[in-house]
């Protein structure tokens, strides 16, 4: 059975000024995502999924949408600030979304497949939608509890505009994930890989590290767990307006209760995306030198 890709856009409206703004970056307009989905395609995903916000719906069906469907299954689902497990209540004066594993949740009753998850605005490259497909495709019927995750080399992930934020991983003889730590400050320090630590001071790392963009491989049960830990998460921080459930936070629980084990994939994609305004025109240039080179179609859909 070929995978799912689920993608997170339910921020996309509030982060771009609305969707009229979604940026065309590539030589025709396309969009970063546009991009993704060419590649997962290609990667022998099968159908896509979209979590959005219901306020931009009818624009998103529209504008996104339809750009695909001739070409794959797609469906949308919505993250609603008041789908919430039974018992529970969104308090009043929460406006922030509840966060990504809350997104993930959304798609529980239409996907029944082993599925990744990605951003909607960072661009992976065609390398890391392969060898994502191949594990997820590869997958014996029915398996639980093998998760996995794309762990992009850490240089390669950088802006030339100021720090990062990543979750930086460390992993166990057979390529298995034991933490995701999330430095929120990371940039070249006299040519090192550096992140500031919890004293402020800057912490040399390999270039080769592997780090989270957020970019998972999951089977169905995964949702199960999401479900039952979400109340969990709920009974201690719901008065709490700005906290989100975070894929890494669900993520680490499982492994650290020998639940799942989520294998790193490596790849060699350069990671990038639009992190600072100043970005911007380096990664049109990176997109046309990727057409350029014959990775890409000059149009894409």
């Amino acid at each position: 059975m070929k995978p799912t890709l689920f993608v997170l856009a339910a921020g996309m409206g509030s982060r771009y000024g609305g969707l009229k703004q979604l940026d065309g970056l590539g030589p025709s307009g396309e969009t970063i995502m546009d991009y993704s989905i060419f590649d997962a395609i290609r990667g022998g995903f099968g159908k896509l999924v979209f979590v959005i916000r219901r306020d931009f719906e009818k624009d998103f069906r529209e504008k996104i949408v339809s750009k695909y469907e001739n070409h794959i299954p797609v469906e949308v689902v919505f993250q609603d600030l008041d789908n919430l497990p039974a018992g529970f209540t969104c308090p009043e004066g929460r406006v922030k979304p509840w966060g990504t594993n809350h997104a993930v949740l959304m798609a529980k009753d239409v996907i029944k497949e082993p599925f990744a998850v990605i951003n909607a605005d960072d661009f992976y490259g065609r390398d890391s939608f392969a060898v994502l497909g191949k594990y997820l495709s590869e997958l014996p019927e029915g398996v639980k509890n093998d998760y996995c995750m794309v762990g992009f080399r850490i240089g390669n992930t950088l802006s030339e505009s100021g720090t990062v934020a990543r979750g930086v991983c460390a992993m166990d003889e057979n390529a298995h994930l034991t933490t995701v730590v999330e430095r929120t400050e990371i940039m070249r320090v006299d040519g090192v890989v550096s992140y500031k630590d919890e004293k402020g001071e800057w912490v040399g790392i390999p270039d080769n590290t592997p780090v989270s963009m957020n970019m998972w491989g999951f089977t169905p049960d995964y949702f199960k767990y999401s479900e039952d830990y979400f109340a969990e998460f709920l009974k201690e921080n719901i008065s709490n307006l700005k906290c989100e459930y975070f894929i890494p936070l669900m993520v680490n629980k499982l492994i650290n209760e020998g639940t799942a084990t989520v294998k790193v994939l490596d790849t060699t994609s350069k990671w990038f995306g639009v992190t600072y305004a100043a970005d911007r025109q380096g990664v049109v240039d990176k997109l046309q030198a990727l057409v350029d080179a014959g990775e890409y179609p000059s149009k894409l859909f």
